[in-house]
């Protein structure tokens, strides 16, 4: 559905410009495809639900903006009916010059016919036929652009014949007999059978019921006197003919929908008056309006309370009322207590029950502000605040090959000053209290775990035992120490990692590489960034459990220190008889789960190909990956992509305090193809200023 800027700020005053509608359209359940920017005009592409026939025109839009930015619009449905408009000219009955008979009220319940006089046939104005042009639309005369006009502007298909052409000026709405012809507007011959409405004359049909008219009766330059038809087509016929004869058109894709049966008049009157204006004439001074069985006003029971309870919103009853007030809704207090009854206006056909209105709060208060959340229960088993996080964070590290240990929550006493435990279990560095077990249930295990690393080390040591040499372990669990406010201790949720052995891949019985420091990393990395939290930032650092050389703590964005990760140490891997690297990793679970999530952002893929440059430096051992890639980060070089680690190497032909890493550096731009020679210039320059910057040498 095309939707003209400048139309609809005429309806509704509007301020907001054409993109703050594709947002404010689109957060409405009317999505917004494209806007199309022409020279004086805004066109916006409205994707309309199949069940919002309302909403394909105008005033349909124009009354949600209405709703969106409370206001007011001009609604020319109301001012017909308050007979603002008003055709100038009248002179006799309608009935004196036509007749109008349905045979067949299932598919057609009601067809209004109105004659125009003496108008003249010409081109339209220009206002008319750029509006119209603006929509896609070619101007045809000044009669079809204006049944053209209302059509977009009130959603009413109309449809004009030219009065002498009809045979004794009648009009008959029938079945079409099986193999009848009909030549429509496009020029096509077609075939019609007994299911399909017509619009026939005294002997031949003239028009495709909903659908489009005869080229028998069309209006041209000697037409003087029209019969403008409006009517209500049953919807499962209109969509049967169409889909049958391969026809779409804009009339059968209103009446498809559901039509207002209430509407016939109101558009006609509008049409006519319209005619009246710009190609002159004389109206009747009323229609022939068969409608023998009017369709049943609807009401439907509202209790303002299944609004928080069916969608969580807690709305103001008077906001409430706004806005169902201002999409059409009448409503009066029914002998039902708290309960309301809504009169449904005749053009939400899609309306019935209760959840429709609640579904109509929703849409204007927001659905991005419903929660996600479980029903209340009073039994056990509710999903903790960080439940599904915790569940993203397994199943990442299980992917990543990890198992996950349920360990005692005690330990042996010989633990005690032996692990670095996370920062803010215990209030002071130097102050440590080890919870103490007054009545264990093991004579070994009195203390609460300050740490969750012992058990994960006995169930590595458990393994090794029983000669599983690989090994991947992780444990989400409570660790305590002493509070100096009460008796009850601190507690905090940890999570402990631990791996050794080789890194054995899917499917295979051996293993291809060595577990190593980086694979521990990468696997906590991806299990915090599959709950969107983070990312963790590392930096070398002397840890009590961990190897020297091997270890760093591990730290938030803003600098929250939660953590350790590293290679275990000489002292502690002897004292459990380990004869291989074991790389434990321990940070504070309830801090990382209370920092600010990371919002989730769409980046399409490059356009354009990268150029990778890899380069070689010998470092002093004391310098980091990190440090290297900050480096590079600061340089702002153009069109820079981001920096990875190849690799490092230490041995032969390496002086001794140095090791040699190698830097994988990626440039791209996202306009255009990158030079090499454009490349090499800025490769250089960020080459000599690490040089410089690290006292390195390339190697």
């Amino acid at each position: 559905m095309l939707i003209s800027y400048n139309w609809l700020r005429e309806l509704t005053g509007t301020t907001s410009t054409p993109r703050e509608f594709r947002e404010r359209l689109t957060m409405v359940g009317l999505a917004i495809d494209a806007v199309d920017e022409l020279e004086d005009d805004s066109i916006l592409d409205v994707e309309v639900p199949s069940n919002r026939p309302d909403c394909l025109s105008h005033i349909g839009i124009a009354r949600e903006v209405s709703v969106i930015e409370k206001s007011k619009f001009s609604d020319p449905q109301a001012e017909i009916s308050n007979l603002k408009y008003k055709v100038p000219r009248t002179e006799g009955k309608a009935s004196d010059f036509t007749s109008v008979e349905i045979k067949d009220l299932d598919l057609c319940p009601r067809y209004a016919a109105r004659i125009v006089r003496g108008v003249k046939i010409g081109p339209s104005p220009a206002w008319l036929a750029q509006r119209l042009g603006a929509l896609g639309q070619r101007p045809i005369n000044n009669v079809a652009d204006i049944t053209n006009y209302v059509l977009h502007e009130l959603g009413q298909p109309l449809h004009a014949f030219d009065l002498a052409k009809l045979t004794e000026q009648r009009i008959i709405v029938r079945r079409a007999k099986a193999g009848e012809q009909l030549k429509t507007l496009d020029g096509v011959e077609r075939t019609l059978d007994a299911q399909m409405l017509v619009i026939a004359d005294a002997k031949l049909p003239v028009a495709l019921a909903g659908i489009m008219g005869g080229e028998a009766s069309e209006i041209s330059e000697a037409t003087t006197d029209v019969l403008i038809e409006s009517a209500y087509f049953n919807p499962d016929s209109v969509r049967r003919t169409a889909r049958q004869l391969g026809m779409d058109t804009e009339a059968s894709r209103r009446f498809e929908r559901g039509a207002d049966c209430e509407n016939v008049l109101k558009a006609q009157t509008r049409c006519v008056e319209l005619i009246c204006e710009i190609a002159g004439g004389v109206a009747t001074e009323d229609a022939i309006d068969v409608y023998p069985a009017p369709l049943p006003a609807r009401t439907v029971d509202f209790r303002p309370a299944k609004v928080e309870s069916i969608t969580s919103l807690r709305v103001d009853l008077s906001e409430m009322m706004r806005i169902l007030t201002a999409l059409g809704f009448t409503s009066g207090e029914s002998a039902k207590g708290n309960t309301l009854t809504f009169a449904v206006p005749s053009w939400r056909a899609d309306v019935s029950i209760e959840e429709d209105l609640v579904e109509e709060i929703a849409r204007h208060v927001g659905y991005e502000k419903i929660a996600s959340e479980l029903p209340p229960s009073n039994v056990s088993g509710e999903y903790q605040p960080t439940e599904m996080k915790q569940r993203s964070l397994r199943r990442a590290l299980k992917d990543a090959g990890f198992d996950e240990a349920i360990n005692f929550s005690f330990i042996d006493t010989a633990h005690d000053e032996q692990f670095e435990l996370i920062p803010g279990l215990v209030a002071e560095a130097n102050n440590v209290g080890f919870v103490a077990l007054k009545n264990p249930i093991i004579d070994e295990a009195t203390r609460m775990r300050p740490t969750l690393l012992p058990g994960l080390l006995e169930s590595v040591r458990h393994n090794l035992n029983h000669g599983i040499r690989d090994v991947r372990l992780f444990e989400i669990g409570r660790v305590f120490a002493k509070s100096d406010t009460g008796e009850l201790p601190n507690e905090r949720d940890a999570l402990a990692l631990i791996a050794t052995g080789g890194a054995t891949e899917e499917g295979r019985a051996q293993a291809t590489r060595e577990f190593d420091f980086y694979e521990l990393k990468g696997a906590l990395e991806a299990g915090v960034e599959a709950m969107k939290l983070g990312p963790l930032g590392f930096a070398g650092d002397s840890i009590k459990h961990l190897r020297e050389g091997q270890s760093a703590p591990i730290y938030l964005p803003d600098g929250t220190k939660l953590g350790s990760i590293g290679r275990l140490s000489e002292a502690i891997a002897a004292s459990y008889k380990f004869r291989q690297p074991i790389y434990v990793a321990e940070l504070d679970l309830t801090a990382l789960l209370e920092s600010r999530e990371c919002a989730t952002q769409y980046k399409p893929l490059p356009r354009y190909p990268s150029v990778v440059r890899d380069v070689t430096l010998l470092v002093s051992r004391d310098v980091a990956f990190q440090q290297l890639r900050n480096a590079v980060d600061s340089e702002h070089i153009a069109d820079y992509s981001g920096t990875k680690l190849v690799g490092t190497y230490e041995g032969q032909s390496i002086p001794e305090g140095k090791r040699s890493v190698t830097l994988r550096i990626e440039y791209r731009s996202d306009e255009r193809t990158l030079r090499d020679e454009e490349v090499e210039e800025r490769h250089r320059a960020l080459i000599d200023s690490l040089v410089k910057k690290f006292h390195a040498e390339l190697h």
